[in-house]
């Protein structure tokens, strides 16, 4: 029997107008025109015989579609649809980790889900669409790094991680590189539960098997090991240890009273504008410092030894234009904040890969690293830029 186009499109309308009747018209489609394509098929393929049909799902409107695929004796048929299909299903679980990186729970991004396909997600459904994503963020951190950084740094976060059965807050470091056209990228992730010096020499290692040859300069809190590590996987680095941290450590030992004055005698001891400065009047600065205070606050003697605290003025050894950028981790404090704005909805993370994934995530998407930093390239003698001129 023969239909006209308005008679085709009057049946259409009203199976449309039936309850459920789009996604119904949907599936018919799909159907059909695989169905079409499977006879187009078997018309250039010699030999080769239909042989049923194959079960797979889709996502409709606001329900999922139950969809019979052509199939051929000899497997090798296709359909161009499936690779439409294949697609949408990649593009929803890329949309399905967007939201979880964005602050959603998996338990919220299951909900949202299946009020759009109609389908219930459970919480480990819903992870397991983060598959493709884990791989992504495992690649990238296995990525080939360049082959030198004029500058990089070395900080902490911390997050409640479930571990063995227990519950404690771990240290999660980043360590985030400036490149020589002055952009920065985060070059690694690494929970280290128990820091030591082997611990971050087989780090500082891994970076080198990816292609590091040559650090400029090292910034990082007094990490234990990290000094000594950093000297062994690459020699004659300079290390400039958090000037920010030491000044909140000091300041977490004197009372609320006398707060406000040691935080003026600080700011003269790390200067950054002066010229003619240099590491030993910056130590010198220290030591008076620590005289005037040490009789109040006697736990303060034991931060002038110059073995350990000498590093804090490294930063004095460069151009005075770009040291408030080295003398402190800020760079990456800034970024563990957008870590805990994606974590905070979570809570308690149920492992350390999980935390991982989460602030890889957000490192991989940070395109104000694309950026070029100002100034930083004014400093020529102990670093190398690929641009001459600031």
């Amino acid at each position: 029997m023969q239909l006209s186009k308005a008679q085709i499109s009057d049946i259409l309308t009203e199976i449309a107008n039936q309850q459920d009747g789009f996604n119904e018209l949907l599936r018919m489609s799909f159907e059909a025109l695989m169905k079409a394509e499977r006879q187009e098929h078997l018309r250039d393929a010699e030999g080769d015989k239909g042989n049923g049909f194959r079960q797979v799902k889709a996502y409709g409107r606001g329900k999922m579609l139950e969809l019979r695929v052509p199939r051929t004796r000899e497997g090798n048929f296709y359909p161009l649809l499936m690779s439409v299909l294949r697609d949408q299903e990649e593009e929803s679980r890329k949309i399905a980790f967007e939201l979880y990186g964005a602050g959603l729970t998996t338990g919220q991004v299951g909900k949202l889900f299946e009020q759009l396909y109609g389908r219930h997600y459970s919480k480990s459904s819903v992870s397991r669409m983060f598959d493709y994503a884990r791989e992504e963020v495992k690649d990238w951190l296995r990525r080939p790094l360049d082959t030198y950084y004029p500058i990089i740094f070395i900080d902490a976060m911390f997050w409640s991680t479930r571990r063995d059965g227990m519950v404690s807050k771990e240290a999660y470091y980043t360590i985030l590189g400036v490149k020589s056209d002055r952009t920065r990228e985060v070059l690694g992730m690494v929970n280290l539960p128990t820091e030591s010096a082997q611990g971050w020499e087989e780090v500082l290692s891994t970076l080198r098997q990816r292609g590091v040859k040559e650090l400029g300069l090292v910034v990082a809190d007094g990490l234990t090991g990290l000094e000594n590590a950093v000297a062994r996987v690459f020699p004659a680095t300079p290390f400039q240890k958090c000037v920010v941290h030491l000044m909140r450590n000091v300041l977490g030992r004197v009372k609320p009273s006398d707060k406000r004055q040691v935080a003026d005698d600080l700011s003269e001891v790390f200067l950054t504008e002066k010229k003619d400065d240099s590491p030993d009047k910056g130590w010198n600065r220290w030591e008076e410092f620590i005289g005037t205070w040490k009789k109040r606050y006697p736990s303060l003697k034991h931060m002038n030894d110059k073995i350990t605290h000498f590093s804090y003025f490294t930063y004095l050894n460069y151009h005075h234009k770009i040291r408030s950028m080295i003398y402190s981790t800020n760079w990456i404090e800034r970024l563990n904040r957008d870590y805990k704005r994606a974590l905070k909805m979570r809570g308690v993370m149920p492992d350390d890969e999980s935390v991982i994934l989460l602030i890889g995530k957000v490192s991989m998407c940070k395109t104000a690293y694309e950026r070029k930093v100002p100034n930083l390239n004014y400093e020529r003698m102990r670093l190398r830029w690929t641009e001459n001129t600031p």
